[in-house]
């Protein structure tokens, strides 16, 4: 009985991407807004692991995308590897760097540890800027190559298509991770450090564990956003989305990954996809997360859930 819930959000995340990948169809706008919600998506599944399970706010998911970003540029542009590997690199160096920076900030929580995280991902950027020998500076690294899968070059839908498929993948994984018993020991070490503690759990490494997962899906987004775009630049993964990713769980629902790509999804059609709020989705989507704390505090999965339960109770 337990894993029903799981199906019934894997079968809905399933029905939900056959319904965009309908609505895309062959025109190259929507294919862009689709590789490009997929990009936040994966950022804030990555943002969900250490903040909503773990309790430990990080702002440096800019830097971790970026690291997946200019991990397919380099591989493309610099060197005759097979470009798949740039997505084994890009998570690996991004989960490494996570778990430097935790190390360093060990010590810290709550406002400090944002501050200082937000930080880093801002002297990231600045990093990437001046190394131009390395990123390519101010103009980044452009005209990268084609995904070459056995003489296979996938086209814009096939990458949709992909990138979709990755989303969900991923939001599944997280789901049962969620549910798992390392899932329960860190959400209960979020709430009950020192209980957790208590049990023979080392609490500092199971941050470390969480941080560096979360940095790996970040740089799978970051990376499938490079290369649906041909190009990646200091500023393509700005702190804006970053801001935007620690709000997409509340959106869509906090309880479960899930959340985070519904969450994704509304983000990307109030700030891109809705020409009649075009030049405030930002103000609106702000409101609309200030609206749905107040009223449904457990997001719009967890509000249709339970629209769902009152019904069937008063059928019964």
């Amino acid at each position: 009985m337990k894993r029903i819930p799981g199906s019934f959000s894997l079968l809905g995340g399933v029905i939900g991407a056959v319904l965009i990948l309908l609505w895309v169809g062959a025109d190259g706008y929507k294919q862009t807004l689709v590789t490009t919600t997929a990009t936040y998506a994966l950022i804030a599944l990555g943002m969900y692991v250490p903040y909503l399970m773990a309790g430990s706010l990080s702002m440096a998911y800019g830097a971790y995308a970026g690291i997946g970003g200019y991990a397919v540029g380099l591989i493309s542009s610099k060197s005759g590897l097979p470009l798949v590997v740039a997505w084994i690199v890009g998570p690996i160096v991004a989960a490494a760097v996570a778990v430097l920076l935790g190390l360093a900030t060990r010590r810290l929580s709550g406002f400090f540890l944002a501050a200082v995280t937000l930080l880093f991902g801002m002297a990231f950027t600045a990093w990437l800027v001046d190394a131009e020998g390395i990123s390519g500076g101010s103009a980044g690294l452009g005209s990268l190559r084609k995904l070459n899968l056995f003489g296979w070059q996938p086209d814009h839908y096939d990458v949709v298509v992909g990138s979709t498929v990755v989303v969900c993948v991923i939001a599944f994984l997280l789901d049962r991770l969620r549910m798992s018993p390392w899932g329960v020991i860190v959400r209960t070490m979020r709430d009950a450090p020192r209980a957790v503690e208590a049990a023979g759990v080392r609490v500092p490494v199971m941050n470390l564990v969480s941080l560096a997962v979360g940095a790996a899906i970040a740089a799978v987004g970051g990376g499938l956003f490079t290369y649906s775009a041909g190009s990646v630049t200091p500023d393509t993964f700005t702190l804006n989305l970053v801001f935007l990713a620690i709000f997409m769980p509340l959106i869509g629902g906090s309880a479960t990954p899930w959340g985070a790509v519904l969450g994704a999804v509304i983000a990307v059609e109030l700030t891109l996809n809705f020409p009649a709020v075009e030049t405030s989705g930002t103000l609106i989507l702000a409101l609309g997360v200030l609206v749905i704390l107040l009223v449904a505090p457990q997001g719009v999965i967890g509000y249709a859930s339970r629209l769902t339960k009152l019904v069937g109770g008063r059928r019964g």
